[in-house]
């Protein structure tokens, strides 16, 4: 990992976040020196790959894409740097990220747009805000988008999750069958990868590392997918390791289950704010 490929935002106190440049891949986020994210130790690092943990970053697509990349190719090519990290009055440090077409985009997906990824690292928080501008003229297009956050955990079976009550949700390990959420609080106890539609704006993740709780709130993203490959579909990824599923849970905010449609000149903001409390 060269170390150019590489930004971090840094508030002092040990506490920083920092992005690879490879898909604006968020792969560590520390608050007071304790490791928020999950990352393989498997994982991979070429400048190809998607990184396996972390933050990836899912536009334009969201799954299996008939034209390009499972999950878009966003997180598979380089970003710009906009902003170099900077210090606010308030303490807080902002660095701003940026993608646009290019011929590589474009022969996969040909449209023009441009997006923008706002981070701001504060005390106990990091605050995500996302752009998508179309700049053309005369064509429409439509998009999916999602922050895949894998979080750190001392054992998954032991995490609630709160904010999911009522909700329908698709069941990815049943072949998409439709069901709705009775519980007040989710838990993990196998193989799970749900798309949870129309939740709440904010869910609770309790027993995140030193057995604290972390506070996920979204704007303008619809959905909340939960996933963990659990030991059977661990075995399944050469870049994660077959014990590691305990110590991860994916609690991604997006926009999925339906598309954005975006019409020329006209753009799309959506946010995340994650806090330890």
């Amino acid at each position: 990992m060269a170390a150019t490929s590489v930004v971090v935002l840094d508030r002092g106190n040990n506490t920083t976040c920092t992005i690879n440049l490879h898909g604006a891949t968020v792969v560590s986020w520390r608050v007071n020196n304790q490791e928020q994210l999950f990352v393989s130790k498997l994982a991979v690092f070429d400048g190809k790959k998607a990184i396996r943990g972390g933050i990836p970053f899912v536009f334009p697509q969201f799954g299996p894409w008939s034209f390009g990349p499972q999950h878009g190719f966003a997180r598979l090519i380089r970003w710009n740097l906009e902003k170099a990290p900077e210090r606010l009055a308030s303490g807080d440090v902002e660095a701003i990220f940026s993608l646009m077409d290019s011929d590589f985009s474009r022969s996969i997906w040909n449209y023009q747009f441009r997006l923008t990824y706002r981070l701001i690292l504060r005390e106990k928080e990091l605050h995500f805000n996302i752009a998508v501008f179309n700049p053309s003229k005369n064509l429409t297009f439509s998009f999916n988008m999602l922050l895949h956050t894998y979080f750190k955990v001392p054992d998954v079976r032991r995490c609630q999750i709160t904010g999911l009550q009522g909700c329908t949700f698709v069941d990815k390990t049943r072949e998409g069958a439709v069901y709705q959420e009775a519980r007040d609080v989710v838990t993990i106890n196998e193989w799970t990868d749900r798309i949870y539609q129309n939740t709440s704006q904010e869910h609770i993740i309790t027993n995140v590392v030193s057995g604290r709780k972390m506070r996920i709130q979204k704007y303008n993203f619809a959905d909340t997918v939960i996933w963990n490959p659990w030991l059977d579909h661990a075995k399944d990824m050469t870049d994660f390791g077959d014990d590691e599923y305990p110590n991860m849970v994916c609690v991604e905010a997006g926009h999925v289950s339906s598309p954005v449609i975006l019409l020329p000149g006209t753009a799309f903001e959506a946010s995340q704010i994650l806090q330890v409390m």
